[in-house]
């Protein structure tokens, strides 16, 4: 049942409605003035608020701007004896669903409520359908080792706080897909993650592109530019690697930090954000400390919580999984129907050695679907992963044909060939 909340200092206005709408099947509850309504708003959700203008303590135009920061999402149809275009239009102006002169008439009143609700009712709906999107962009992490379980741990502890994350681990390991669990299960999921890779973008241009520029401040800024830090304000920012960045750049990051502003290149207002920074990198920046190539004050700044992603070679026990994750959903992606792997060709991947992680697993995956049979089998593996050119993969593929169990296979492995792939 739809709710109205009716704000008239009138109490036989606010009767007179309530009988009306509660024939209609409304529920309806009443506030006296302008801050009688604003205290219901924040205890409870109402659909519609109708309300008068001329009230005393606070009148309707007031608590109109109010509402429109404690409940933005709320429609407020405006009712008013003394009405006349401007005050109309200045309500509208001030976030006003619509505006009814008193007395009002019964079918524009209910006409107007339906409305109302249907607009109320197409914004929870397209919240809701924001999330899912959301959520259907940003895949699962794969895995139930002690390694990954404790990345899961440490993501459902920090990411309810505003506290920077920095994540660090080898190339291709899955920091940036932390990052974006991390701002998923944040109260900041609503708003956007903005992501910068700083390797990507010259250093000449790092700062242009963080903090935006104003017309004329460099050769080719031919009209103003908002940067990343105001796009994602409200949201968060993923500075992945960070190691990479400028210490020029380091400094005015390291200022946003501290002071929540920031100023355009060729500027300077200072302009307010709230972002909230996670960042990453695949390099030990106390060695680049060190090496005075980073900032020991922004690394602290950065590091309140340190995420250890590991390399795919720490968990192969993950591998059968992600495997299996990556048939799927690439088998979705080329439309055809999902493929099999063989525990033997499972057993084979798990060998690999992994240098370029799970981006690189991904790839491999993609291969074999697109180059093997029906099912992806240990032949598929060792043409299509093992170079047949290495002399020792070529050993190998030979060790591994004359064991006809997947158990006597890794029992060999584990015992004769732990350090094949080093030697």
């Amino acid at each position: 049942m739809a709710r109205v909340l009716i704000v008239d200092d009138e109490q036989s206005i606010r009767r007179t409605l309530r009988e009306i709408l509660e024939f209609e099947k409304y529920e309806v509850d009443e506030a006296g003035d302008g801050l009688e309504c604003l205290v219901k708003l924040k205890r409870a959700q109402y659909d519609v608020v109708v309300m008068d203008i001329k009230m005393p303590k606070m009148d309707g135009m007031d608590a109109l701007e109010r509402i429109q920061l404690l409940a933005p999402d709320t429609p407020v149809v405006m009712i008013s004896g003394h009405a006349n275009i401007d005050t109309a239009v200045d309500a509208v102006k001030k976030g006003a669903f619509d505006f009814i002169s008193k007395p009002p008439d019964l079918n524009r009143m209910l006409i107007t409520l339906r409305n109302a609700m249907d607009k109320s009712s197409l914004i929870s709906e397209t919240k809701v359908l924001r999330k899912k999107v959301s959520k259907s962009k940003t895949q699962e992490i794969i895995g139930e080792s002690p390694s990954i379980a404790k990345v899961k741990e440490d993501i459902e502890k920090v990411a309810p706080t505003d506290a920077r994350v920095l994540v660090i681990g080898p190339n291709g390991s899955g920091k940036e897909l932390v990052a974006r669990w991390i701002h998923q299960k944040s109260h900041r999921a609503q708003n956007p993650i903005i992501e910068v890779n700083c390797a990507a973008i010259p250093s000449e241009l790092i700062e242009s592109e963080l903090f935006g520029h104003e017309k004329g401040s460099f050769t080719g800024a031919h009209k103003n530019r908002v940067g990343k830090f105001e796009q994602a304000n409200g949201g968060s920012i993923f500075l992945d690697e960070i190691g990479d960045m400028s210490l020029k750049a380091q400094a005015k990051v390291l200022r946003a930090l501290q002071e929540s502003k920031i100023t355009r290149v060729g500027g300077d207002k200072e302009i307010k954000v709230d972002v909230r920074v996670l960042a990453a990198t695949n390099k030990d920046l106390r060695a680049e400390i060190a090496a005075g190539r980073f900032r020991e004050d922004l690394y602290h700044r950065l590091a309140v919580i340190i995420i250890d992603v590991p390399p795919l070679n720490n968990r192969r026990g993950d591998i059968p999984g992600l495997v299996q994750h990556f048939i799927t959903i690439i088998c979705q992606e080329y439309g055809i129907a999902v493929k099999k792997a063989s525990k033997e060709a499972i057993t084979a991947l798990q060998n690999v050695n992994w240098t370029g992680n799970i981006r690189e697993l991904r790839n491999v995956v993609e291969r074999l679907i697109i180059l093997s049979g029906e099912e992806i089998t240990d032949k598929d593996v060792f043409s299509y992963v093992v170079p047949s050119s290495s002399t020792k993969n070529s050993k190998f593929k030979e060790i591994f044909e004359q064991f006809n169990s997947v158990d006597e296979l890794q029992k060999f492995i584990k015992e004769e060939y732990s350090n094949y792939k080093s030697n």
